[in-house]
């Protein structure tokens, strides 16, 4: 049995008694031991946490944006699901790059994961306090990594309270939450050096750069577009009509793109929709989930919401898409800045 030396002790997960019958029912059955799907429900979390047989890892993965006005390190030390620990997207991240929360190394993102004590084996579900937002971020970090057994509480934080399951609202010191950042960041200053369980490798298929877009989805002349990007910000913004709440970030879109704004792939509950309402929205958009000769690629304005488009393909097309779809990470923060060199179209 491998043993691995973290630098935090972590509790046993304590044993939630049985959902309330409010629980929205998903089509993944309730015993863990059939393993989690890209979504689960309250009540499915709540029984694989009771499994013997299983680890099942709980990671709250809570970040707002500044508009929000919200804390997702604040609410995790007041609160949280039993047994949950703090995944920090927006540090768990590159510390060389001036745009925010890119994707970090391979040794930064496993030194993390051996922090919350999270193996290779064990299925991770991840969730926010905002129904869904940076709980997908967190997803497709995983899957980028190469852990396939991660799945997205549906509904989240709202949705585990509405089904009147408990919470643990032990305080937890401020070293505590932070300590898989920390980890990250430790390693980064390290130049990569680590010892630890947690093997994760990069699959460079799911992530896209600025040059990778410039060069496969936008037409130019001598350039024929071989994929297509799809943008998660809301319409007005992708149209050139609004601004961009960042400083030196210029209207408009990639051109070429799609717009399929992240709200409208989850109902008023902040739950994701049906597989086959997702393939709707998409084909509304002028994009055909199904139709896998053109890649599709994910964007936003941050790398954050993107990531819902992502899940939001896998759980319509798992048959076709199993990881979803690959993100720009640098999304429109890099694209539309002032000085970024890249074409930008707006109606």
């Amino acid at each position: 049995q491998r043993v691995c030396a973290l630098s935090l002790s972590h509790r046993a997960f304590p044993r939630p008694p049985r959902a309330s019958p409010r629980s929205r029912a998903m089509s993944t059955p309730p015993a863990a031991a059939a393993g989690a799907g890209t979504v689960v429900s309250p009540a499915w979390l709540a029984d694989a946490m009771r499994d013997q047989e299983r680890r099942v890892r709980v990671l709250d993965c809570s970040w707002y944006l500044p508009a929000m006005a919200r804390n997702g390190i604040e609410e995790h030390a007041a609160r949280r699901i039993p047994g949950a620990r703090y995944f920090d997207v927006d540090a768990i991240s590159d510390p060389t790059s001036s745009l925010p929360h890119m994707l970090p190394s391979a040794s930064q993102f496993a030194a993390a994961c051996d922090a919350l004590d999270v193996r290779n084996d064990d299925q991770v579900v991840v969730y926010d306090g905002a129904g869904l937002f940076s709980a997908a971020r967190a997803w497709w970090m995983f899957k980028a990594f190469g852990h396939d057994a991660v799945a997205v509480l549906d509904g989240g934080m709202p949705a585990w309270l509405e089904a009147n399951l408990p919470l643990d609202e032990t305080a937890v010191d401020d070293a505590t939450v932070r300590a898989a950042a920390a980890a990250a960041a430790a390693v980064a200053s390290e130049d990569g050096r680590r010892a630890g369980c947690f093997k994760a490798r990069l699959d460079k298929s799911l992530v896209r750069s600025k040059q990778d877009v410039l060069t496969r989805c936008v037409e130019s002349a001598g350039n024929s577009a071989t994929e297509r990007l799809v943008d998660a910000r809301p319409e007005p913004r992708w149209r050139g009509a609004a601004p961009e709440p960042r400083k030196g970030v210029r209207s408009g879109r990639v051109p070429g793109s799609a717009c399929v704004p992240f709200f409208s792939l989850l109902d008023e509950s902040k739950r994701v929709k049906s597989g086959s309402e997702i393939e709707k929205t998409f084909a509304a958009a002028g994009v055909d989930l199904r139709d896998t000769s053109t890649c599709l690629v994910a964007s936003c304005g941050t790398g954050v919401t993107a990531c819902v488009l992502a899940l939001g393909a896998a759980l319509a097309v798992p048959e076709l898409r199993p990881k979803g779809l690959p993100v720009y990470d640098g999304s429109w923060t890099e694209w539309g800045a002032e000085d970024s060199g890249c074409p930008v179209e707006t109606d």
